[in-house]
């Protein structure tokens, strides 16, 4: 079973919490077991599963990728946006969560983001519910 979420992000470089999101799509979706696939469809965006207590852990990431990768390196790409292509290929494009009890079984201290690296933009984000 496949779900769709809508992301607005409103800045250039954003994690946007989607945990309760992805768990108002389990309840609807009705899966008791199995796995949550998560993927952003986008070449300047990603997920993450990290730190959801402390909105510095965030800030952290988006500081370090930002010092990593800065955005006007003389970048080949006439876009003006390679910097959000090479910090979406560092995140990652997709992650999964098992479903016990349906429930996603994310740590104590885990929320899954979606990283706008291009923004402000209208995003998509597609869940993916398998039955285990």
């Amino acid at each position: 079973m496949i779900k769709y979420l809508n992301i607005r992000s409103k800045q250039r470089i954003e994690f946007i919490d989607i945990t309760s999101d992805v768990e108002n799509a389990l309840r609807e979706a009705g899966i008791e077991d199995g796995v949550c696939y998560v993927y952003v469809p986008h070449t300047t965006a990603g997920v993450t599963i990290n730190e959801g207590a402390d909105p510095a852990v965030q800030r952290d990431i988006q500081n370090s990728l930002t010092r990593l990768v800065p955005h006007d390196m003389g970048y080949f790409h006439r876009e003006g946006n390679s910097d959000a292509h090479i910090k979406s290929s560092i995140v990652g494009a997709s992650a999964y969560v098992p479903i016990d009890g349906g429930k996603l079984t994310l740590g104590t201290w885990q929320s899954i983001y979606f990283c706008e690296f291009d923004g402000p933009r209208h995003r998509r984000t597609v869940l993916k519910f398998i039955r285990g």
